[in-house]
This record gives structure tokens, C-alpha cells and sequence, in this order.
């Protein structure tokens, strides 16, 4: 077995764009504010979880409902899209209807495996290798662990214009990435 590490960046980076654990800050502070401790650990394992589960059965599920990986790679690009726009441009589309209730249903699911995660997680396998998207799955767990056990001197180095910053950033990269995704699967 060899590991293609250009490959393993390349699904890290859409991933960690996808996740934005950076720029999910704020919203990881305010929830902290209202519902307590936030368990690190707790919170990235069972991340992990839904998305190599969903890695391996959202295929299965397709297939049942008889959409191909190219169709869930189009839809894919659309989601991926309205999620750049709002990091780019500061809007919200998607309203976040999560109850603030325990620490893993509002950071686990869906602010880290939401759907936009689980939907780039399908759209990559159709353009990457599964242990190449399981890695890039796995570093990024790793990054938003470290993350949640550091939130409050993140907050202090990056400041409020450093997330903004990352947040437009990753916002252009993840941007490109849903137009390449279309115009892949779309034959333009």
C-alpha cells in the first residue's frame, strides 16, 4: 500500500475547508457560554465516527435511492458553493436549527459532520482514494481536537480579524474546489 501525500493534502485542505473549525470559533465560544465544558475529545471521536460511517454507507444509500457519485458530486458542488459564498461573504444561507443541549449534537453533528461535510466526504470519494480520504479524515479530527482543547488562546492569538482573514481564505480555496467539482461531473 503507498500513500499519494499530494492527494492526502489535497483531501486534508477540502476538508479542513469544508469543517472550518477555524472559523467556527465564535459559534464554539458562544455554545461553550450557554451549555458548559465542551469535551474535546467526546466531541472529535464521535465526529470521526459519522463521517468514516457515512464515508463508507452514504454510497450504499445512493445506490438504494439509484443517484450515482457523479449526481451526489454535482449536488455535492452546489452545497459546497453556498457554503464558500457564506464564508466569502459573510451571509448566512443555512439555518442552523441545532439544540443547544449537550456538547456533541450541536459541535459533532452538524457544526463539524454536518452536511456540507458529509456531502464533500461522497463528492471526494468520487475523485480520491478511500485511504486517502480516511487519512485526510483523521488529520483533521486531530486539528479540531486540538482545537476544542485550545479555544481560548486561538481566540486570543488569531483575534477577531485572523479568523475573518481564514474564514475568507478558505472561503476562495473551497470556493474553486465546488467549481472543479462541477465542472468535472457536468462535462463543461
Amino acid at each position: 500500500m503507498t500513500f499519494d501525500y499530494v492527494e492526502i493534502l489535497k483531501v486534508s485542505m477540502v476538508l479542513f475547508a469544508v469543517i472550518d473549525i477555524i472559523g467556527s470559533i465564535p459559534v464554539i465560544l458562544s455554545l461553550k457560554e450557554s451549555i458548559g465544558e465542551v469535551h474535546a475529545f467526546k466531541v472529535s471521536w464521535v465526529s470521526a465516527a459519522i463521517m468514516i460511517v457515512f464515508l463508507f454507507v452514504g454510497q450504499t444509500i445512493l445506490e438504494i435511492l439509484g443517484v450515482s457519485i457523479g449526481d451526489f458530486a454535482i449536488a455535492g458542488s452546489f452545497v459546497l458553493f453556498f457554503i464558500a459564498l457564506e464564508m466569502v461573504l459573510g451571509i448566512k444561507i443555512y439555518r442552523n436549527e441545532t439544540p443547544q443541549s449537550s456538547t456533541v449534537v450541536p459541535l459533532a453533528f452538524p457544526l463539524i459532520a454536518g452536511t456540507g461535510t458529509l456531502t464533500t466526504l461522497l463528492s471526494i470519494r468520487a475523485e480520491y482514494s478511500l485511504m486517502s480520504i480516511v487519512i485526510g479524515v483523521l488529520l483533521n479530527i486531530v486539528i479540531v481536537y486540538v482545537v476544542l482543547r485550545n479555544l481560548k488562546r486561538l481566540e486570543n492569538l488569531l483575534g477577531a480579524g485572523g479568523i475573518a482573514i481564514l474564514k475568507k481564505v478558505f472561503g476562495v480555496i473551497l470556493l474553486a474546489l465546488a467549481i472543479k467539482l462541477f465542472r468535472k461531473y457536468s462535462g463543461l
